[in-house]
């Protein structure tokens, strides 16, 4: 007698188990293929990271900001130190006549390279110089910048030699007015930046 409840409890037992186990295999199925169903990692969320998007205020890191300038005197792997100093007026204005003299642009102004140019151009220049180049930009036009960027299409610039424009998106304009781009845009893309400006003037 004991030993025929024995297996109908385990029989029973059995069953149940495996219910549960169907329900759950199906529970944590979802119809939306981008969904993972249910998970969980505790109060630190470590499955979904929150985190910061460049451009925003940074509650962790230095001056409250997200991008951070590498530390001083380090140079990417791979790049030249740049030659010239550009960290007040004078060095500024010394340094772009300088860099027109020595400077020169070693690429070949091809359909790739203009290409490349104009989607560099788009990313980091057009927000306040237009997309034509004439310094009426977002930033601008919106009243968000407080000073008409230059055109980049009048003879002030297009006269200026490859070298000069190199160094003031490198370092930054003599007023200081726009800021320099040497961490972000790589010293291949800046030559390309100058030979796409050259096709918006024509």
């Amino acid at each position: 007698m004991y030993s025929i409840m024995k297996n109908k409890f385990l029989h029973r037992f059995k069953y149940i188990t495996l219910v549960i186990v169907v329900l759950a295999f199906f529970s944590s199925c979802t119809v939306d293929k981008n969904d993972p169903g249910r998970d969980y990692m505790g109060k630190f969320d470590m499955y979904y990271t929150k985190f910061y998007k460049a451009f925003t205020p940074n509650k962790i890191l230095p001056h409250g900001q997200t991008n951070q300038a590498p530390p001083k005197g380090t140079v990417p792997r791979g790049h030249k130190p740049f030659p010239l100093k550009g960290s007040n007026v004078q060095e500024r204005l010394n340094g772009q006549t300088k860099a027109g003299e020595i400077l020169k642009n070693p690429l070949k102004p091809t359909k790739e390279v203009i290409a490349e140019g104009k989607r560099q151009f788009n990313i980091f220049c057009a927000d306040c110089h237009g997309k034509q180049g004439k310094g009426d930009g977002h930033l601008y036009t919106a009243g968000l910048y407080p000073a008409k960027p230059t055109s980049l299409v009048d003879n002030y610039v297009q006269s200026k030699p490859d070298g000069e424009i190199f160094y003031v998106i490198t370092k930054g304009s003599i007023s200081g007015l726009m800021p320099g781009h040497e961490i972000q845009i790589k010293p291949e893309n800046r030559w390309k930046i100058i030979h796409y400006l050259r096709t918006l003037a024509k």
